[in-house]
């Protein structure tokens, strides 16, 4: 990188599978509405309207737990070849006001405008002008920070959702980020917030106050990694996402499980997790595969192959259970469990219909 300053937005459409069904049947507009699986079985919640969210619905939560915070709510189940119809006309946009797009989702993506300000006169401009477009285009609203890395575009566009546009200029980086929670940092999940609880780190400011070879020893080369996002440092490049082969979620437990009960329940909710994040990208998989780390730190991998792709959380789930039974996990104390779905493709690409989220 040479040394101009990088102009990076951060665009992420407002509740976007909501928002598709909201424009296109405006019954639904005054609502609460909850995109998922069936509330009176398995399935877990997509995405919610911000009417529905104001009852505590988020994504990924239990349907049936969505439904008796809000029984009065709609329930839709996903079409995910709408959205990915709607997905194709914004990146188009975004494609008209740089060449350097790389989505993340389908309701996401990362923009270099740092080559391609003209006709506008600053990156704020640039991202109202696609905000304009997007919504006089397609109805639906799009939030973009705009900063000079990915780490602090991506908090930004956060920021003032719905519809809203958050600049950092590079000098207030430090300050922005500083009061935030360390979840907030790309990369941070449960269980390695968790760990830098322990060491007494709850913001950002708190890493700050660590060195970096303190932070890599506690949490290896990520720890250095942190280091650098707490001060604003990130330089990775946006540009084409590499094909991802594989997609998966594993948590190391505070305390070892014994119960197999235990055990079905971390890998049901970890299973609508990888299966969600899979929705949202358009993918499905047809190798599942559970990892297990016993007490005395032994890791075992259990794996299966599928004729079919995944179709749904409760399919998934129910494979990682029968996979967690070819393992002595009903023996052995487990301090962790991973779930992973490979032999990715799109999903519907095979031509069958797709049963999303149970």
């Amino acid at each position: 990188m040479d040394g101009r300053q990088r102009r990076i937005l951060h665009c992420d459409m407002d509740s976007f599978f909501a928002a598709v069904h909201m424009r296109d049947e405006p019954h639904l507009t005054e609502v609460p509405l909850v995109i998922g699986g069936d509330p009176h079985g398995r399935g877990v919640v997509s995405t919610a309207n911000y009417a529905a969210r104001a009852y505590g619905i988020h994504s990924a939560q239990p349907a049936a737990t969505a439904r008796r915070l809000c029984p009065h709510a709609v329930f839709l189940r996903p079409d995910l070849e709408r959205y990915r119809r709607e997905s194709d006309r914004i990146m188009a946009i975004f494609l008209e006001f740089t060449p350097v797009v790389e989505p993340a989702s389908l309701d996401e993506a990362y923009l270099d405008i740092s080559d391609h300000l003209a006709p506008y006169d600053s990156a704020t401009a640039v991202a109202a002008a696609i905000r304009e477009r997007v919504g006089a285009e397609t109805g639906l609203a799009v939030s973009i920070g705009v900063s000079s890395s990915r780490l602090v575009a991506k908090i930004a566009s956060d920021w003032d959702k719905p519809d809203g546009l958050t600049v950092v200029p590079p000098k207030e980086v430090a300050a922005f980020l500083a009061p935030l929670p360390v979840r907030k940092l790309h990369g941070v999940g449960p269980a390695t917030e968790r760990v830098l609880i322990k060491q007494g780190i709850d913001s950002v400011a708190d890493l700050r106050r660590r060195g970096r070879e303190e932070l890599a020893g506690v949490l290896g080369q990520f720890g250095a990694t942190l280091h650098d996002f707490a001060h604003g440092i990130d330089p990775r490049p946006v540009g084409l996402p590499r094909e991802r082969k594989s997609l998966g979620v594993e948590d190391t437990f505070q305390t070892d499980i014994t119960a197999l009960v235990a055990m079905d329940r971390v890998l049901g909710s970890m299973a609508a997790h990888v299966y969600d994040r899979l929705a949202q990208r358009g993918q499905t998989g047809r190798t599942v595969t559970v990892k297990v780390r016993y007490g005395d730190y032994r890791t075992v991998t259990r794996s299966q192959t599928l004729g079919q792709p995944v179709a749904d959380t409760e399919e998934l789930a129910g494979w990682a259970r029968r996979l967690l039974r070819r393992t002595d996990a009903m023996d052995q104390p487990v301090r962790l469990l991973g779930v992973t779905v490979a032999n990715l493709t799109e999903a519907g690409a095979s031509g069958e219909q797709l049963g999303l989220f149970g």
